[in-house]
């Protein structure tokens, strides 16, 4: 069985009346076979877009769209120090600032983010990580080292491993049809 981390921002209860920094959800995954699968690491390293935007607590919401917009991006990572704090993506913006009628140049990103940020250690595999966006119905994970924000995973990154690997096959597959293997 493997675990994945979910991080709850300082301040919330583990629900036994303490303070904690992260609590363990169990994420069942089943025993690799065959050929080593790619890891997040692997994931993060054929991104084309280097590096994770993040943003504070603090920031105004409206800060935080703008960026978002300028960068084309539906999340940020919302981080005190270099600590996940929280994650900021679009369904915040909808379902926390507008359909709440909040204002977002008095909003801060702390108020209404995602304070339960499920993550990854970079050894994870891709299979487990599709596992959990589907499971948990989340389009962006990020990837926590030892110490620090290692990057972020989106469903379009997974997506795009899988074109990159079926276009693969599909080009064997021509070859072999052609004798040309």
């Amino acid at each position: 069985m493997a675990w994945g981390a979910v991080y709850k921002s300082r301040g919330d209860s583990d629900g036994a009346g303490g303070r904690t920094g992260c609590r363990k959800a169990c994420i069942s995954s089943a025993e690799q076979k065959g050929p080593a699968m790619p890891t997040a690491m692997d994931l993060l390293g054929a991104k084309v877009r280097g590096g994770v935007l993040t943003t504070t607590p603090e920031a105004t919401v409206q800060d935080a769209c703008r960026l978002m917009r300028q960068e084309r991006v539906g999340c940020l990572v919302v981080t005190t120090g270099k600590a996940v704090a929280g994650i900021f993506t679009e369904r915040d913006v909808i379902n926390r600032v507008v359909a709440e009628a909040r204002d977002p140049a008095a909003t801060i990103v702390g108020d209404v983010m995602t304070r339960e940020v499920i993550v990854v250690k970079p050894d994870r595999s891709i299979e487990e990580i599709e596992a959990i966006m589907k499971q948990q119905r989340i389009r962006h994970l990020p990837v926590v080292g030892e110490r620090e924000l290692a990057g972020l995973l989106s469903i379009g990154d997974v997506a795009a491993w899988h074109a990159d690997k079926d276009k693969q096959l599909v080009e064997y597959l021509q070859d072999y049809m052609h004798g040309w293997h």
